[in-house]
């Protein structure tokens, strides 16, 4: 399983675009949280990384699914995956690895965000003036959006042998799980909003942004970490 999980890292850093990709995700997430105005920290005037934890789903939901894209797809193009299927692996421990690379991958990205961390510190006034439980709520609450993300990445993956199609599904369900059962639940009234509502990631990441870490919104997201990581063994297997 470590040699696997040790192809999938040096694949993705292997050529350009996985350094690429990761440049662009923190150059867009820098240029969110520092320089454009309607969102710049500098410009709000308070000690404040809301933008941050704001607009990183939204690069998320392209981010993810380019790193995943590849996972699956691209070894069946090639001819890869059933070389792999012989190996002592399980299918099982096969789609494990790769989730927890693109789960490594994923947090390679976001741990430089906590630079930002200690220097909101700094511009504090007075300095430390920052709502530290809110930050790391919001932080594992990021993470945990970019694991679910990775395993739908994963999943969408596996329904292919194209890499632009895989990324496209990829795209889809992750805005559709983010964003869509929100503006689902906006349209509808009474106790009915409230339960398509809870099924939005946003809702349950909103809720670890506050700071409190409920169990219930940890249970939601690694639920939906092992449906999609089950959907994939699923298909895989008919395949």
């Amino acid at each position: 399983m470590k040699s696997l999980f040790l192809k999938e890292i040096n694949a993705f850093f292997g050529s350009l675009l996985g350094y690429l990709i990761l440049a662009l995700f923190l150059v867009a997430i820098g240029l969110i949280v520092w320089v454009f105005p309607e969102s710049s920290v500098l410009d709000y005037g308070y000690a404040d990384l809301e933008p941050l934890f704001t607009y990183t789903p939204y690069v998320f939901t392209f981010l993810v699914p380019a790193i995943a894209m590849r996972s699956i797809a691209e070894e069946r193009k090639s001819g890869t995956w059933e070389l792999l299927r012989t190996s002592p692996l399980s299918l099982i421990q096969i789609i494990l690895v790769k989730y927890l690379a693109l789960l490594f991958l994923v947090i390679l990205a976001v741990i430089p965000t906590l630079l930002y961390f200690f220097t909101i510190i700094q511009l504090g006034d007075p300095v430390g003036n920052l709502d530290q439980a809110g930050f790391f709520g919001s932080w594992i609450g990021l993470l945990m959006i970019g694991s679910v993300f990775a395993s739908v990445g994963l999943f969408a993956s596996s329904l292919t042998s194209q890499q632009v199609l895989a990324f496209v599904l990829g795209v889809f369900l992750c805005f559709v799980l983010y964003f869509g059962f929100s503006a689902l639940a906006d349209l509808q009234v009474g106790n009915v909003a409230y339960w398509v509502e809870e099924l939005s990631l946003s809702f349950h990441y909103i809720n670890l942004s506050r700071g409190v870490i409920d169990s219930g919104d940890v249970f939601f997201m690694l639920g939906m970490n092992w449906l999609f990581l089950g959907l994939s063994v699923l298909t895989l297997r008919n395949k």
